[in-house]
């Protein structure tokens, strides 16, 4: 494993543990300014809507067991799949699923790897 590669597991995982523990400071640095995600349902979610869902408590993760994992690197872009087992709440509603998630990452010296574009999909 490269050490891209290896930075890039190290990425996932504190964003999976950030997710878990609601740490809205962590996420930040995580997430890209021009983050563009779609959600499980279809809809699309800016950086700003993400944090600002984890602060107001509108969406929390109870749990988040990682089921597989599988990356790649290509230059300075680095891309995440992840299976997870996920439960908590989800736009104020209870929620339960096993989700795929597909990430992109760029990689920038100064701030390492951060998300710039995702895709939430149920299993």
């Amino acid at each position: 494993m490269t050490d891209l590669q290896t930075e890039l597991l190290d990425a996932e995982r504190r964003l999976q543990q950030a997710q878990r523990d609601g740490d809205v400071a962590a996420l930040d640095l995580l997430l890209d300014d021009r983050l563009i995600a779609i959600g499980p349902d279809g809809t699309r979610f800016r950086k700003s809507d993400d944090l600002d869902a984890y602060r107001s408590g509108t969406s929390r993760i109870d749990t988040l067991v990682e089921e597989d994992l599988a990356i790649n690197v290509v230059g300075a872009t680095g891309a995440t799949f992840a299976l997870c087992s996920v439960s908590g709440t989800f736009n104020g509603g209870p929620f339960a699923a096993r989700l795929r998630y597909a990430r992109t990452w760029a990689y920038d010296d100064k701030t390492g790897w951060r998300i710039v574009a995702a895709q939430i999909s149920p299993a």
